[in-house]
């Protein structure tokens, strides 16, 4: 068996051999078996393990990155692989989100939300069904300074305007990205001078951002299904597939 040495796998990943240390005593990666000299005996399983956990961690984060990978120690692909669907589904909404900002930016004359509100001022629960953020982040963000809703002089109930809506829709794509707060105001506050280009402009680069985490993703689950083969819980080839395919085909045709 082929062994490789620490300094090795830590020269391919670019990261320093305490690194390779640390997963391991996180319980990311399994223990390898030891030379007599006590050096540490890595092998091909463990170099996929590490491919895997570097690829995988810009595109899931660190928590759900270990999460899967003590997963396939324990045998148990499937439930990594649902923890990986999941966060793709989130990113699948933050797209949905962050198109329907862009085009809300691009539609001068607000239609798309006038149709739907019907009337030019709408309470803080409406706000929430039609952008489909929680009350609670409305007035969070309100307490921010990146909100500043009309009040309802009989009641002093908050009231939005289509220019709140878009400024919702445009503070929801934009809270996933790296805009610092004050920027966020000075992009949010444009919307309420009419200056759309600025707004369209953070709204298209978290798109951007969007489109390279999803990149991130995919390269993230094609180590993953590496790992699996590596490590004997899939077999991966034309033939087995095939077979698969072919027989769960006569199954349901019965």
């Amino acid at each position: 068996m082929h062994y490789y040495k620490p300094a090795e796998i830590a020269k391919e990943l670019q990261i320093s051999t305490s690194a390779l240390r640390h997963y391991e005593s996180w319980g990311v990666v399994p223990a390898p078996e030891r030379a007599e000299n006590g050096y540490r005996l890595y092998t091909k399983l463990h170099l996929a393990y590490f491919r895997c956990l570097r690829a995988m961690i810009p595109g899931f984060g660190y928590t759900l990155t270990y999460d899967a990978l003590r997963h396939i120690q324990q045998a148990e692909p499937d439930l990594a692989f649902w923890l990986v669907n999941a966060e793709q589904a989130k990113l699948q909404e933050e797209k949905r989100t962050a198109d329907q900002t862009l085009a809300l930016l691009k539609d001068p004359e607000l239609s798309l939300i006038n149709n739907k509100i019907g009337k030019s001022l709408i309470t803080i629960g409406e706000a929430a069904a039609i952008t489909h953020v929680q009350t609670s982040a409305i007035r969070h963000w309100e307490k921010e300074g990146l909100l500043s809703p009309e009040r309802d002089l009989e009641n002093g109930y908050r009231l939005y305007s289509p220019v709140h809506l878009r400024q919702i829709m445009l503070i929801r794509t934009l809270r996933k990205t790296v805009y610092y707060l004050d920027h966020m105001k000075e992009i949010v506050q444009a919307l309420e001078h009419h200056r759309i280009d600025k707004a369209k402009e953070a709204a298209e680069t978290a798109l951007t951002r969007i489109h390279q985490r999803n990149r991130q993703q995919f390269n993230g689950v094609h180590k993953l299904m590496e790992l699996c083969i590596e490590a004997g819980l899939m077999a991966y080839n034309a033939a087995s597939l095939l077979e698969t395919n072919y027989s769960f085909d006569m199954e349901r045709d019965r």
